[in-house]
Order: C-alpha cells, then sequence, then structure tokens
C-alpha cells in the first residue's frame, strides 16, 4: 500500500504566513527558525512513534523557502554572472540546513534584493520534508530499517523520493514547478540532503569541515604530505589556518597532537585544513577511477565550493616527457562515460584562464622556472580520461590513434570527470598532474620506480596545489565564476 493510500489524518506544525524581507540578515534569520521548528517537529514526533503505541495520524513538515517576484527587466551589473533572474516573473527554491549555508545564503540573497530592488518572500514551501533528513542532525536520533518498527515508516512519515531528487535544475531540464514559479537555486532542499547525507557516508567527516576549496587526488601519499603541511601551518600562527579535520571528524588546533588511525577507512578519505571564514582548503583522495570522482563531485557540488582541482599522477604519453613533469590540462578527451547523459561528450569543457593563470604562477613559485625554461618540466596540453585501468594491454592501434588525433599529452582515469562535473555545476575547476609512468615509451608503472618517483615529487606537487588555491582565496568571487560556467537561462543563486 501507498503511502498516501492510508487513510490516516495528517498533522503538521502551525501554520505561518510568508514574511517579505528588505534585508538579507533578518530573512537568513527566519528561514533558521523555520527549518529548526520543521526538524524539531519531525524529530519529536518520529521519537514518540518510535517508543510509543502505533501512531493513528500522519506527521509531516515542510521545508522552508525563498521566493522573490519581479516585474522589471532592469539589468543588473552585467560583469555578474549570478546574483540575479534574467526576466520578470516569480522564482523560488526551497532550503535546507540554512545554518549550514548562512554566508552563501546572505551573499546570494543579499544581491538579489540589491540587484532588483525588491523584497524577497521567506515562508514554508509545499515540499515535504522526509524523517531521515530531519533527523540527521540528531545523535540520539536514527531512522531504523524498513521492517524493524511496528508499522511501515511510509504510513506515517515522507521518505526521500528520487523523483523529486534529481539534477534537472543544473542539468538545463527543469524549467517551472507546478505552481509557475522559476528555480531560484541550482539544487532543490531534497537534493541537497541527500548529498549531504552522503558525503557523511563516503568521506567519514561532516560537511560543517569542508572548505570552500577542494584538492581531489588519487594517492594516498598525497594524504600524508597534506597532513604535514597542515601541521608546519598550525605550527605556523600567522598562517591563518585554525585546525585540521581527519577522519570520524578527529579535529586537532596543536601541530604535535597525534591523530589516532581509523579501524576502518572509509571510501573516499577526506581532511580538511581549515580558516575560520571556510575558505580554507579540503583534500579528498577519491582513489581511481571515473565513477569515484563522479560520486565525490556530485555531492560536494552542494557545498557551492568557490573551485576545486585535481592534482595526481597520469601517464605521460609523449616521448619527450620525463617522469615528474607536470601537465597543465586546456582540453580534455572525454572517454570516462560517466557523465554521457548528463553531459554529453560532445560539449567542450574549456580552460579557465583564472584558475590556469593561478596553477602556471604556483608552478613557477614552487620550481623557481619561469617563462621558456618552465617548458622543462611542465606541457600545457589535452589530458585524455579513460575508463578502463589496463588500456595498454588493448590493441594499440585504436586508442594511440585517438589520442594522438586529439594532441593528448596525458592520460588518467579522473581528471575530465572532475572538470566536466565543475563545468555542469557550475564550480571553477582545473587540473595539475604529474607524469608517473610513460607506458608507450617502455615507463611502466612499477614498484621500485614508483617509490623512487614518489619520495621526490609528491611534497611539491602538492605544494603547488596548495599554492593555487591560495591565490584563488585572494580574488573576488565575481571574477573566479565567469560566465564561461552559466548558461542561458540560468538560477540566480551561484
Amino acid at each position: 500500500m501507498k503511502a498516501e493510500d492510508v487513510d490516516l489524518p495528517i498533522h503538521t506544525p502551525p501554520t505561518t504566513r510568508p514574511e517579505n524581507f528588505d534585508l538579507a540578515e533578518p530573512a537568513v534569520e527566519r528561514l533558521i527558525e523555520l527549518y529548526q521548528e520543521a526538524t524539531q517537529y519531525l524529530s519529536e514526533k518520529f521519537s514518540s512513534a518510535v517508543t510509543g503505541p502505533r501512531p493513528d495520524a500522519r506527521y509531516r513538515a515542510f521545508y522552508p523557502e525563498v521566493r522573490i517576484t519581479t516585474t522589471s527587466f532592469a539589468l543588473a551589473d552585467s560583469r555578474l554572472s549570478f546574483g540575479h533572474v534574467a526576466e520578470p516573473g516569480t522564482y523560488a527554491t526551497t532550503i535546507t540546513r540554512p545554518d549550514l549555508f548562512k554566508e552563501y545564503l546572505l551573499q546570494q540573497i543579499g544581491l538579489l534584493i540589491r540587484n532588483h530592488s525588491v523584497p524577497i518572500t521567506v515562508g514554508v514551501s509545499n515540499t515535504p520534508m522526509p524523517v531521515h533528513f530531519a533527523v540527521a542532525n540528531e545523535e540520539n536520533v536514527n531512522v531504523p530499517q524498513d521492517g524493524v518498527m511496528s508499522f511501515p515508516l511510509r504510513d506515517v512519515f515522507d521518505v526521500p523520493n528520487l523523483a523529486t531528487t534529481n539534477d534537472d535544475i543544473v542539468n538545463g531540464l527543469a524549467t517551472v514547478s507546478s505552481d509557475g514559479a522559476g528555480p531560484l537555486a541550482p539544487f532543490s532542499a531534497q537534493r541537497v540532503d541527500y548529498s549531504l547525507a552522503r558525503l557523511q557516508h563516503y568521506t567519514a567527516t561532516s560537511a560543517e569541515h569542508f572548505q570552500n576549496h577542494v584538492l581531489f587526488t588519487n594517492y594516498q601519499f598525497y594524504v600524508e604530505e597534506f597532513e604535514a603541511y597542515a601541521r608546519e601551518a598550525l605550527a605556523d600562527k600567522n598562517s591563518g589556518y585554525e585546525s585540521f579535520v581527519s577522519t570520524n571528524d578527529i579535529e586537532i588546533t596543536d601541530a604535535d597532537t597525534p591523530i589516532p588511525l581509523p579501524l576502518k577507512f572509509p571510501q573516499m578519505p577526506t581532511y580538511h585544513l581549515k580558516r575560520s571564514d571556510g575558505s580554507g582548503i579540503t583534500l579528498v583522495n577519491i582513489g581511481v577511477g571515473p565513477s569515484n570522482a563522479k560520486t565525490a563531485t556530485d555531492h560536494i557540488a552542494v557545498l557551492r565550493p568557490h573551485a576545486w582541482l585535481m592534482v595526481g599522477h597520469c601517464a605521460g604519453l609523449r616521448n619527450s616527457q620525463s617522469l615528474g613533469d607536470f601537465v597543465l590540462a586546456h582540453g580534455y578527451l572525454r572517454e570516462d562515460h560517466v557523465l554521457d547523459d548528463d553531459l554529453p561528450p560532445w560539449v567542450p569543457i574549456p580552460a579557465l584562464a583564472e584558475i590556469q593563470i593561478a596553477l602556471e604562477d604556483a608552478v613557477e613559485s614552487v620550481t623557481q622556472l619561469r617563462g621558456y625554461d618552465l617548458k622543462r618540466i611542465m606541457r600545457t596540453g589535452t589530458v585524455a580520461t579513460i575508463d578502463n585501468r589496463n588500456w595498454e594491454l588493448r590493441d594499440h592501434s585504436g586508442p594511440v590513434q585517438r589520442l594522438s588525433q586529439s594532441r593528448a599529452v596525458a592520460l588518467d582515469m579522473e581528471s575530465a570527470t572532475i572538470a566536466a562535473n565543475g563545468f555542469r555545476f557550475r564550480v571553477p575547476y582545473g587540473t595539475l598532474l604529474c607524469v608517473s609512468d610513460k607506458p608507450l615509451h617502455g615507463e611502466l608503472k612499477l614498484p621500485g620506480m614508483a617509490s623512487d618517483f614518489y619520495k621526490t615529487q609528491v611534497a611539491r606537487h602538492l605544494k603547488i596545489g596548495i599554492q593555487a588555491m591560495e591565490s584563488l582565496r585572494d580574488q573576488p568571487l565575481e571574477k573566479i565564476h565567469s560566465r564561461k560556467l552559466r548558461s542561458f537561462d540560468e538560477t540566480a543563486f551561484l
């Protein structure tokens, strides 16, 4: 029996009228109040239902929402790629975790009010909040699996609905909601809640710790160097970094504090070098393969990071390259296939000037090479990403011809996926790889070679990625988020 067929009265929190706001601060505070009222109501009713008799009613609460209506075609600052709607109409988005996204909401709502000179409306939406997400932040409350309780959960509470938890907005498939409002943000509240839960599962760290600058890597060696760098930063009281977070949310503020190894590592170990304003650096070891790369970026995207970069290892495809050389991607050959249904391979993934400059400047700073001399250790070109780790064992005539036609200089299994998902989710992206083998030229990734290579190259490579992020941190957000990442009809929220 479907939940909607169960003939039970529906109980909800006391209804409240929508309120108009001319300032972002009180609007966000109201969003926090409405969200807390909804989650507290569902948490209390769920706890009573678990410990008490079978409920004789359904309990439902709704996500808060932000809504704006404008009747003018007045143009906002044409240099901004976000913060305004394209044409007159009504636009709305559901909101979750306004406490977590407070600074983001203050910025986005403030821009809306300023650019359109109309108030925004905060109220309760008509989108039910799944009980799983409502109790997610309650330490002592867990939703048991179906069949454990004395009644079907869906008879009494709303549960996640994948039919309304999707990427239709960012994929350009969603136009207007059932009430005629256009989308105001790239993700709905349910889509965000879904990813927040997945992030906790895959990374074993809470969403609160993620920083605005994210490095992805495909080797554990980078994690060890990142921790070493973090401890040096914590020892330097002028670094601006305040703490380091490891697996299972173990957070240290002193450089000498030991971190115990977890009994079990998560699928994607993640570490955070934090600053008080969230402008620190997060490192995610996604492991090997485009599927992992897509999974990680699918969920981190809801946090709206300011930039993400891939700093990993690759196969060098040119005989003129040496082990340890760097590759700065300015194009991608996409044969990873995991995003084909969301972003067809014929869609070009452009290089972003701000990211490219930051990476090249960081390479120059760390290596102390300039201009023409930089070509000794860095190539700029196309990076090919494939979904077959043992591609070398196949007939070379097909793959090698395609690689040659694309002018590829390096090959890996993650970079194009991360860049393409950055393009899809409007998150500035970039790639700086390090050549660890040259399979087409007889230099395979063998244990002895890898060991010597890793010892000499990982620290330098990671330092370059960190310096690039620190450079981007000092740039205005509106400069990094250029119009190259925005389509014809975009949401106002970044």
